[in-house]
């Protein structure tokens, strides 16, 4: 197993499409057979894949790391056609090693770069062959990886991604590792954590019709506040990012609308901003100042 080191040859780049997105999938099995070819004839457009991470909120945690050796996506097509036609188009076809964990705050990965058929896409299946944690003191704990060595994980890309004649569109595949990685035991007891589930939550956001929301958290003083956890919602919560040593912030990916932001940090109280207006391909900037948990009447 080889593990990519983003810090020596990183494509990071950091997403300033704007306006949709929040497909949150499921996992489940895979139907029917895999085309390897593209479909002969016809246009071609150029589609970007890239990867990031709502990250995981465990301050012990050094890596989470996950092995993808495919990815594919499928094609819209016809009725009449779906019985004559596989819609699956392979994308991506090697055996790399992420952390996940390197993927923070605006920073991507690019998986896939290539011409493919013009139309619309749908779904993505992503195959997961390993996943493990590796935490502050050394221990790794391997994960076992429901379906996605097989069938594949489903990723339902909401709007569906359009790629056209001559021009570029971009994917952006956003790992949960939060949701993802399931500790099983419990900190704060003797027999502290006893290893992790994988429970895969992805969302596939079409970058084209994407928004960004960006900002600082800091304390009444103006200090950054670091790991201060940052959410996004409507109606539920849609994704969540941590500030970082600076206090910076960044979500990538939001569908164009208006939402509630929330930061919150122990220690602090939890600070919420109505009514922030996403557009497309336009960043949003939201500041928060988080005040200090009052104990004097404690």
């Amino acid at each position: 197993m080889r593990i990519k080191k983003f810090m020596r040859q990183k494509k990071s780049r950091l997403s300033l499409l704007l306006a949709a997105l929040v497909a949150i999938f499921t996992v489940a099995s895979c139907e029917s057979n895999m085309n390897d070819d593209l479909a002969p004839g016809g246009d071609t457009g150029k589609l970007t894949v890239r990867m990031t991470d709502a990250p995981l909120n465990i301050d012990l945690v050094e890596e989470a790391n996950v092995t993808i050796t495919r990815i594919e996506a499928r094609q819209v097509v016809e009725e009449s056609e779906a019985d004559t036609s596989n819609p699956f188009i392979t994308l991506y076809n090697e055996t790399e090693t992420y952390n996940l964990l390197e993927l923070r705050n605006g920073v991507t990965e690019t998986l896939v770069d290539m011409e493919i058929p013009t139309g619309d896409y749908d779904l993505i299946r992503l195959y997961v062959d390993e996943a493990s944690l590796t935490l502050t003191n050394g221990e790794t704990y391997d994960v076992k990886v429901p379906s996605g060595q097989t069938t594949g994980i489903k990723v339902f890309i909401d709007p569906e991604l359009q790629v056209e004649g001559g021009l570029t569109s971009e994917l952006l595949l956003d790992f949960d590792v939060s949701k993802s990685f399931v500790m099983k035991g419990n900190l704060n007891t003797p027999a502290g954590v006893k290893g992790f589930n994988f429970k895969p939550v992805i969302r596939a956001v079409n970058e084209t019709t994407a928004g960004r929301i960006d900002g600082m958290v800091t304390d009444t003083s103006e200090a950054a506040l670091n790991e201060a956890a940052v959410w996004i919602e409507k109606d539920t919560v849609i994704t969540t990012t941590y500030s970082d040593t600076t206090g910076s912030y960044a979500i990538l990916g939001v569908k164009e609308g208006t939402y509630d932001l929330y930061a919150a940090k122990e220690g602090y109280d939890t600070l919420k901003v109505s009514g922030v207006e996403v557009t497309a391909g336009n960043k949003t900037t939201q500041n928060f100042e988080l005040m200090p948990t009052d104990t004097t009447s404690q």
